[in-house]
């Protein structure tokens, strides 16, 4: 005689999610410890790149400048600008919590599989199935997004922020908590946002959005995304272009993955 399984009360669920949420931080650092053995490559190579004229964007963009015939007019001659630490435990500090921050990146499909754990007894039998597929993209998505971040929306901020003066009676010597806290918000608020497709692929399973819904403020979505380009960019043309295309194109793939969530709840509808 086969059982039925026991429907779980409100303090269970708290219980379980109490376990994943253990597991989450425990493989952050294991992920944390395994960072530290790379620090000198995360922060003279990872951290610190976009404050060196030959970091691989700028040349980039000179090289492309330079070949669409504005001559070296986005040519990178200069940061001036330094670092400073004006904190006696600051750098200690900055140590560890970089180093979490990697251990949370490194493991974020760890812990993408421990809530989907979490959130699969309320899906449907065939979306169950579907855990690889959630992980796998969620995860690219993710790590697609902190690469934009850092090798988009960084630099241009840095180039920009550096170079920006109210007057020349005033230096530039940022605070290190300052420069690194704009590159972790860049990339964390980049990689979730490129998650945007799979918070609409839920949102549309349950009905809450639909795409008439998205193509209707597509508009507003527009406006929205050109200020924060304006935002996080230098007032140039091209560099908001640079940061808006990429982030219309996963407001379009959004569109696409909610309107093929409606066909195929028609379809099931229909048999």
């Amino acid at each position: 005689m086969t059982e039925t399984p026991k429907e779980m009360s409100f303090l269970d669920h708290i219980g379980e999610l109490r376990t994943v949420l253990v597991r989450c931080c425990i493989a952050i650092i294991v992920m944390a410890c395994v960072a530290y053995n790379f620090n000198e490559f995360i922060f003279d190579t990872v951290i610190f790149g976009p404050t060196k004229t030959d970091f691989y964007t700028y040349r980039f963009f000179c090289e492309a400048s330079q070949y669409l015939g504005f001559k070296d007019s986005i040519c990178i001659e200069e940061l001036p600008f330094t670092i400073q630490n004006t904190e006696m435990e600051g750098q200690v500090n900055i140590f560890v919590w970089t180093c979490i921050l990697a251990g949370f990146i490194l493991a974020f499909p760890y812990i993408l599989y421990q809530f989907w754990g979490f959130i699969s007894p309320a899906l449907h039998k065939h979306e169950q199935s579907s855990a690889a597929k959630f992980i796998i993209v969620s995860s690219l998505l993710f790590f697609i997004g902190i690469l934009f971040g850092y090798f988009v929306i960084v630099p241009m901020s840095v180039n920009f922020l550096a170079t920006f003066k109210i007057s020349d009676v005033v230096k530039n010597d940022i605070n290190i908590d300052s420069y690194i806290g704009m590159i972790k918000t860049s990339m964390i608020a980049s990689g979730l946002f490129f998650e945007l497709p799979v918070i609409i692929y839920f949102l549309s399973s349950l009905g809450l959005v639909t795409p008439d819904f998205l193509r209707k403020y597509r508009k507003y979505a527009i406006v929205l995304l050109l200020i924060v380009a304006a935002i996080v960019t230098p007032p140039d043309v091209v560099s908001q272009v640079t940061v808006t295309i990429p982030m219309l194109l996963v407001y379009e793939i959004s569109i696409f993955i909610s309107a093929m969530v409606v066909r195929k709840q028609k379809k099931l509808e229909a048999k």
